[in-house]
């Protein structure tokens, strides 16, 4: 119930804010009576909670409401790498193959990472929407779609990944999970408001160029072609985010190729044991 209810307020966080908050409310109510959130936990979305309001309030008073958005964000990275206590997140696969060629993975419902598009919400106003920072190209588009694909096949022909047909039958979950726990909370730091805060501050392209690295730096555990497969992919994406001005679009290209990854490739990698 938790995780659907978040999920339900994540959904609804861009067009309406104030029953999105009431929903995360009950989900947060049904992650304490479940355990997924325990004391720790209870007090840091407390204390969040009141800096958030507290930044809306003062937010005419520039060094103050700078001081607590640094801590909202600095909260927000915390939650986002698991490091605040409290927090129970299901395993919902253990070490499981998304095919045979597939190495094995885990899936967590993470409920500490999705509350960062609230944080940051507190933060930005404009999180979710804003002006194009740059106008798109004659048939720009076009060629941010292909590049989902493109950006995959060159992870094959560079041994990271080999073609393999999945529908496995935790699939239903993966969409949830992948879109709003993961994709969504993502996109939310890295585009919705590095790469926006950074334009403001210079050249978009510039902020482009630093966010996908940054992107990219964020899968160090990886390994280091995962590291260069996520800054290309961060490119596109922050892309996305540049010539639409919307996160849910930026999520939209982010889960897309996610999804196609999962239906056509080894997934998450290909195993170093062959079968």
């Amino acid at each position: 119930m938790a995780w659907a209810l978040l999920a339900v307020s994540l959904a609804l966080l861009d067009s309406r804010q104030k029953i999105a908050f009431f929903i995360a409310f009950l989900a947060i109510i049904a992650g304490i009576s479940t355990n997924v959130l325990t004391y720790p936990a209870i007090i840091t979305l407390t204390v969040i909670t009141i800096l958030g309001v507290a930044h809306i309030y003062y937010k005419k008073h520039f060094v103050l409401s700078t001081v607590i958005e640094v801590v909202l964000v600095i909260s927000g990275i915390l939650l986002f790498i698991h490091y605040l206590p409290g927090f129970h997140n299901l395993k919902h696969l253990d070490k499981v193959q998304a095919g045979p060629l597939s190495a094995p993975f885990s899936m967590y419902f993470n409920f500490d990472k999705a509350l960062l598009p609230f944080i940051l919400l507190f933060c930005l106003p404009t999180l979710f929407t804003r002006k194009p920072v740059v106008n798109a190209p004659p048939h720009g588009w076009a060629l941010l779609i292909a590049a989902i694909p493109a950006l995959l096949w060159l992870a094959t022909v560079l041994g990271g990944l080999s073609v393999e047909l999945h529908l496995p039958s935790w699939f239903p979950a993966f969409v949830l999970a992948n879109l709003f726990f993961v994709s969504l909370a993502e996109e939310a730091l890295f585009r919705g408001y590095i790469q926006q805060k950074l334009s403001q501050w210079m050249n978009p392209y510039l902020a482009l160029i630093i966010t996908s690295l940054l992107f990219g730096a964020a899968h160090f555990a990886s390994g280091g072609l995962m590291m260069a497969f996520a800054t290309l992919a961060g490119l596109i994406y922050g892309v996305t985010w540049m010539w639409s001005g919307r996160l849910w679009v930026a999520v939209a290209f982010h889960f897309s190729l996610n999804l196609i990854h999962l239906l056509f490739f080894t997934y998450p990698i290909k195993s170093v044991v062959m079968h």
